[in-house]
This record gives C-alpha cells, sequence and structure tokens, in this order.
C-alpha cells in the first residue's frame, strides 16, 4: 500500500493520497481545490486516480472533489449522512452518496464508512483496511474535523457562519456521542486528521500531524470522563469567531462552483479596487497608499484576509510580483479568483495619519481589536471593544479629528485596523506597538 500525507500551511488542512500498488489504483481523501500535486505524486508512484472521498462538507477551503470527477474522471464518495436540507447538491452523475458500514475498495485496500457527526450532521470518517498487505485489522482512521490531534471538531459553525439555528446543541451532543462509539477501536489504529494547529475548526488543535486512538484516550480532552453536560460546555466555550468567508465555503462546497483554473495577475489598471497590502508589518509602517489593508502573507493569511473579502468584487494586492501570484493562488484555494491586479511597492507615501508608540493607560479613544474570549480575560477600563473582523460593518464611536489609539494582543491585528480606520476617515491613528501584553505588564 502506498500513503501520503499532503499538508497546506496557508489551510491547516490535510489531504491524504492512498494507492494500491497490486492493482495500481489510488484514492484521495479530502482533496482542495487545486490537484495538480495529487496527480503528480501519483504519477510518479505509478499509480491513477480511480477514486476520491470527502469526509463532510468544508467550511474553511475550496473542495476538489468536483474538480476530481469532471477532470480525472474518478469514481467520488460523499456522505449522505445528515440532513438533507444541508447535505450536498448538483454532485456529478455518478456520485455515490455512502453511509455509515459502507465500503469503498481501491484495489486490494479497504475504507469502511464511519458516521461521525458532530462538526456537521454527515460527517463520515473513514477506517483503512490494508487487505493487500495481508490484514484484517484496521490501520487507521481518516477522521476529517471529527478528531483532531489534541482536539474535536466545533459543533458551532453551521449556526455562527450559516446560521442554522439551533444546530450548535445539537452537533455538540452528536459529537459526544461520536467520541463514546469510537473508543470501542483498538488503541493501536493510526488517526489521521483533516486540519492541523492554526486552522479555525477548533481551539486546542495540535501541531503534529498524526496521532493514534490510544494516545488521544490518554491526552485528548474530549476522551477524559466527562459527563455530558460537561463536555458540551468544554466545547462550545471559547471558540474562536469563524472569519466571514466561511460561510461561502460551506455555499461553494454543498453547490459547486467553477472548477479550479490557475492564472496570472497583471500590473492593476485600476486602483480604485480594495487593496490589501501583503508585506510585512514592517514594510507597511514604513509606507503604505492610504486605506490599503494590511494582511501579511504568511501561514495566518487566510484566516485574517477572510473577514474582508466579497466574493463579488475584485481586489488588487500590493507586493513584489512572485509573492502577489502566490498570494493570488492561494485566495484560489477558498474559491476567490478575482484579484484583477498587483502593485508594485516603492510609491508608498508614509501616511500622516499614522503613528506608533506605547501608550500609559489613561489615554481616551482606546480600540481593542482582538477578539472575545482576549477580551473577557482583562482590557483596559476606557476601552471600546470591536474584534478587528467587525470594523467595516460596525461605526467606531471616536471623533475622527481626535487621536485613536488602536491596539490587539500583539501589534498584528491593530496593524490590520490601520487601514480600516483609514478608510472610515480618521485622521489620528495610534498603533500601539507591541500590543496589550506589553500594555499589561508595563502596567
Amino acid at each position: 500500500m502506498f500513503f501520503k500525507q499532503f499538508y497546506d500551511q496557508h489551510l491547516s488542512q490535510s489531504s491524504y493520497l492512498v494507492g494500491c500498488q497490486r492493482t495500481g489504483e489510488a484514492i484521495v481523501i479530502d482533496p482542495k481545490r487545486d490537484i495538480r500535486e495529487y496527480i503528480e505524486v501519483a504519477e510518479a508512484e505509478g499509480l491513477i486516480i480511480t477514486h476520491a472521498a470527502e469526509t463532510h462538507i468544508h467550511a474553511d477551503f475550496a473542495s476538489g472533489i468536483r474538480d476530481i470527477a469532471a477532470k480525472l474522471k474518478t469514481r467520488i464518495y460523499v456522505s449522505g449522512e445528515g440532513d438533507d436540507t444541508l447535505g450536498y447538491k448538483n454532485m456529478p452523475d455518478g456520485t455515490i452518496f455512502v453511509k455509515d458500514n459502507d465500503e469503498i475498495h481501491v484495489g486490494n485496500v479497504s475504507l469502511k464508512v464511519i458516521h461521525t457527526p458532530g462538526h456537521t450532521p454527515e460527517s463520515v470518517s473513514f477506517l483503512l483496511i490494508d487487505k493487500g498487505g495481508g490484514s484484517s485489522v484496521p490501520m487507521g482512521l481518516f477522521s476529517g474535523d471529527f478528531l483532531f490531534v489534541g482536539d474535536v471538531g466545533r459543533p458551532d459553525l453551521l449556526e455562527k457562519a450559516v446560521q442554522v439555528s439551533g444546530s450548535t446543541e445539537i452537533g455538540a451532543k452528536q459529537m459526544y456521542q461520536s467520541i463514546q462509539e469510537i473508543t470501542a477501536l483498538p488503541d493501536y489504529i493510526q488517526i489521521w486528521p483533516g486540519h492541523g494547529a492554526g486552522s479555525p475548526c477548533g481551539k486546542s488543535l495540535g501541531a503534529v500531524p498524526m496521532s493514534t486512538l490510544g494516545y488521544e484516550k490518554i491526552n485528548n480532552w474530549a476522551f477524559q470522563a466527562l459527563d455530558e453536560a460537561t463536555f458540551i460546555t468544554v466545547l462550545t466555550t471559547d471558540q474562536p469567531e469563524p472569519p466571514h468567508h466561511f460561510a461561502q465555503m460551506k455555499k461553494i462546497n454543498q453547490y459547486g462552483s467553477d472548477y479550479f483554473k490557475p492564472y496570472i495577475v497583471y500590473p492593476a489598471e485600476d486602483i480604485a479596487l480594495q487593496t490589501f497590502d501583503i508585506r510585512t508589518r514592517s514594510a507597511y509602517h514604513g509606507g503604505h497608499q492610504h486605506g490599503t489593508v494590511n494582511i501579511p502573507f504568511d501561514k495566518n493569511f487566510i484566516n485574517q484576509i477572510g473577514w474582508y473579502l466579497d466574493y463579488d468584487q475584485p481586489i488588487n494586492l500590493v507586493g513584489d510580483n512572485q509573492t502577489v501570484q502566490d498570494a493570488a493562488h492561494v485566495l484560489q484555494l477558498i474559491g476567490f479568483d478575482i484579484v484583477k491586479g498587483y502593485v508594485k511597492p516603492g510609491d508608498e507615501v508614509i501616511s500622516q495619519h499614522v503613528h506608533s508608540k506605547d501608550i500609559t493607560g489613561e489615554e481616551k479613544n482606546v480600540l481593542d481589536v482582538r477578539n472575545e474570549s482576549e477580551w473577557n480575560q482583562g482590557h483596559l477600563k476606557q476601552a471600546v471593544h470591536i474584534p478587528h473582523g467587525k470594523l467595516l460593518e460596525r461605526e467606531v464611536p471616536f471623533d475622527t479629528n481626535e487621536p485613536v489609539f488602536v491596539h490587539c494582543q500583539s501589534g498584528v491585528r491593530s496593524s490590520i485596523a490601520i487601514g480600516l480606520l483609514e478608510k472610515k476617515g480618521f485622521r489620528n491613528i495610534i498603533n500601539v506597538k507591541e500590543g496589550y501584553k506589553d500594555i499589561k505588564k508595563d502596567l
């Protein structure tokens, strides 16, 4: 049997290629939208991708399940469990909707379907048995967003991102039951999750790429002896707010969208478009175009820019040519295909409206752009709290001509907030250099 995990650091997402070397067949589990790397690896190993399967309807990246079906004519498998209104729509002809205890055969490799709802109603996991290797016992579990290293999938995304009222409590109860049922599997099986640290699909995901069920039983909080009520409270408390693009991902992955097609970004022709400066924070503060929003192109790029994308409105990016091309490709992985142009750095004017400094704690007009849990753990008494992802849609209750001191925890999100405040007309913005962690220490 051939096995390979693919990890995309921008999505904090894992997908998998499994092949039967005797028959030359292979399956991709949870493919992302750009399927080229799966094809390259399969060809290098002398395999043909004949099957593809998905654990659930993803909310954080654009799926490649329909692309694989169209481009490679593979047999595809998706969940037929859960509420039909929340299930897959407009799937290609020949799609197989699997349910609990069904089996998928890829040559001499067998994948048993296990319904593991909680993160979403239709979520399934795939239990792998390498029959071609002479085994009759399972090797591992493709757990999708059900079970992670150190955590389990959050049940609140349908309610927070798609406004399905009451689904958080239902999902939390289902997750409790799924955890109870999965404990019957052997401790030695490997756990191959759909995400790692940095994903908003949970609150404490581990950075280790895979685990074993036995290890998780000992170390994962969800397997401890908790009653259902306590489990639900822990699971649903302090989950991070999902970026706005999650709602778009649910729609794209449930109903389908255009197939992936790479493209080149050329110099910007329309400079009036919403523009994101993807350079580092220090480069942005060294000089930037008024009203551009600083989202550095790093591993947190998607989770930050996802707050501000309108999928009907094209954008420009500020940065060197190669970085812009790379960023445009990453945006395609969340279904955004309309980066219209790039703006070369170098012609920026240092904003006369922005300064960076420390504060004493006595200033008025303090804007705290951290998330709810950070705010609840401590804040300046005079601060107004608006999470940075909500700045465009909420009123900032300060005079645009007066100084505004903006801070986050460490200085990254307050840097993002500068461009948003400029767009709202503020003329004297003070970025608190090191954020609340140093304010707290100093005071």
